[in-house]
């Protein structure tokens, strides 16, 4: 190779075929494959391989993508989604899930990685597309099908760490640096001498995803990690690369941040010190949710200790900590939400960390019961913020989704058993975790996709489809702004939240009775219409079929959904 000015080399080659397979030499003997692969067919390890993204036949030309304030996101890991775990497989179930109402599927990360089995997060090639779910050819075909389907696709994608097995980025240049400390060692070196060139490679990472494979959006995993000292952070820059392929392309590119911070820095404009982001994770909303219907109190759900009140804060203003004094922490966390809409964030009730992060990877279904997974599912799709999705919530999946991974190294095995045991041993439920290496640990998160009628399962599932549906049809439900959540107290001093949405005469107000007892509905809201109640039977609740539509109790953890009779 010819090197060239900057630390760069290149080398020209005719008749170079699809498939023909490379390395690079460095200093004497050592052979590498090219940490910017976009193919690698025999693993991390083995040599990268010429990928031509322009072979595929694109199909989508019509398509013009989905509004911010339209996603309704279906979070999905390729590997256990189906039992052949490939993007070709799951194309024959993207008409179920449009027609329960999504409208964006949210790929868990697909960088090819260590072993055949693995959540992603430990990827070492952010251009290639993991080989055990067909490769990037089969992920083109998969996006290409989503489009048709008129559903968008989003990848999650790490840019705070790479996996400690089959990393050779750091042996071609200054990519790392002691500068900063991160949770996975040195980190990646975004301000330090020589960054330019790893800068580089993220923006060009970016626009590979949207041109190449046509995709709608990313979900920037841990943007918390990453640190970047210098102006402009790399997440503006990231953020100025997704306006110009949404002007190139016409439609709608979505940059959706997973932070701890409770900061709005993320989506506040560059104008204002911002990164220009579109929208971010809170997870306030899911410790509320779960610690009102679980009673787990352990670790961080040690600052969830009064449910109701911080639901209706996390209803109200979007962060619970936006300044408070965290226990957890031992400091104040966060700051306020400002005048963001609610499209503006991602709710949820269930996703791969909540449920996979614990010792036997539970999902909400085997922890609580069906009375509860349906209020869950209403406060989460009556919400006035983007609802995810964690694949089979929608029918109360109650396979597991434990961690697994499929690293070679003995000793970095040995490593991940301990550091997990460790991280669990604040946790209640923490003793005796999956052994994250057993294949039978990956084979048990399988999804079983089955809702047979006459079960919950089934009922479950009609829950979801009626509240996506009319989140999409009532325009009360489809404006995230205008909102207004409370607890009452009826005539029998019972407290009930009551969350109101959009304005007059069309308001939507949902009733929750978050207690285990039943509840009359307040007077001032006996003469509104009911659009949905929880527990009818329809929905496997314990409601008789036969009673009128304008019922005036709620039995425990119910949710009525109500409306004006002339709206």
């Amino acid at each position: 190779m010819r090197a060239r000015p900057g630390g760069h080399f290149d080398c020209a080659a005719k008749q170079v075929h699809t498939g023909q397979r490379y390395l690079f030499r460095l200093d004497g003997d050592r052979e590498r494959p090219d940490p910017a692969s976009r193919w690698q067919p025999e693993g991390c390890h083995g040599p990268s391989a010429v990928w031509r993204p322009e072979d595929h036949a694109w199909t989508d030309q019509a398509w013009t993508g989905t509004p911010l304030a339209e996603l309704v996101i279906y979070e999905l890991h390729v590997g256990t989604f189906t039992p052949e775990g490939t993007f070709d497989a799951i194309l024959p179930r993207l008409p179920a899930l449009r027609a329960l109402g999504i409208t964006a599927i949210e790929l868990m990360p697909v960088g090819q990685f260590p072993g055949d089995r693995g959540w992603g997060y430990d990827g070492t090639y952010w251009f290639a597309v993991q080989q055990s779910y067909g490769g990037p050819g089969a992920l083109q075909r998969f996006v290409d099908a989503c489009h048709a389907h008129e559903l968008s696709v989003i990848l999650d994608v790490v840019y705070n760490h790479f996996g400690p097995e089959g990393n050779y980025l750091g042996e071609f240049g200054p990519c790392f640096t002691t500068r900063h400390a991160t949770p996975w060692g040195d980190a990646v070196n975004f301000d330090d001498d020589g960054c330019e060139g790893l800068r580089s490679l993220v923006l060009d990472n970016v626009r590979h995803w949207l041109r190449d494979f046509h995709l709608d959006g990313l979900r920037l995993d841990a943007v918390h990690a990453i640190r970047d000292d210098s102006q402009p952070h790399i997440l503006a820059e990231i953020g100025q690369v997704a306006i110009q392929e949404q002007q190139r392309l016409g439609r709608p590119i979505h940059l959706i941040a997973e932070s701890n911070l409770n900061d709005v820095r993320v989506l506040d404009p560059p104008d204002d010190d911002g990164y220009g982001l579109h929208a971010q994770w809170n997870d306030d909303f899911h410790h509320c949710v779960h610690t009102l219907l679980t009673g787990e109190r352990e670790g961080y759900y040690a600052d969830y200790g009064d449910p109701p009140r911080q639901l209706v804060k996390a209803l109200n203003e979007v962060f619970v900590y936006d300044g408070a004094f965290s226990t957890y922490r031992g400091q104040p966390h966060g700051r306020p939400a400002g005048d963001h809409g609610g499209e503006r964030f991602v709710v949820s009730i269930q996703t791969h960390d909540q449920v996979g992060n614990r010792a036997r990877g539970e999902r909400l279904g085997a922890l609580v019961s069906p009375h509860s997974q349906r209020l869950a599912a209403c406060l989460l799709l009556l919400a006035p913020h983007i609802p995810l999705l964690f694949m089979g919530e929608e029918y109360g999946e109650k396979q597991p989704f434990p961690y697994f991974c499929d690293f070679g190294d003995p000793e970095l095995r040995e490593a991940v058993r301990l550091g997990r045991r460790e991280e669990f041993a604040q946790f209640a439920w923490g003793n005796d975790p999956l052994d994250p290496f057993d294949e039978s640990t990956f084979q048990s998160a399988k999804l079983s996709w089955r809702w047979p009628e006459g079960t919950q399962h089934a009922g479950l599932r009609r829950l979801y489809h009626d509240l996506l549906h009319l989140r999409k049809s009532h325009p009360a439900l489809r404006e995230l702004r205008q909102r207004s959540a409370d607890m009452m107290l009826n005539d029998n001093s019972q407290p009930l939240l009551v969350l109101r949405r959009g304005a007059s005469p069309r308001q939507v107000t949902c009733v929750f009775n978050l207690e285990p007892r039943v509840a009359k509905l307040p007077r001032d809201l006996l003469g509104l219409t009911g659009l949905l109640h929880s527990e009818d039977a329809y929905y496997r609740g314990t409601a008789d079929a036969s009673e009128a539509a304008a019922r005036q109790w709620l039995r425990p953890l119910e949710c009525f959904v109500l409306s004006p009779a002339t709206a």
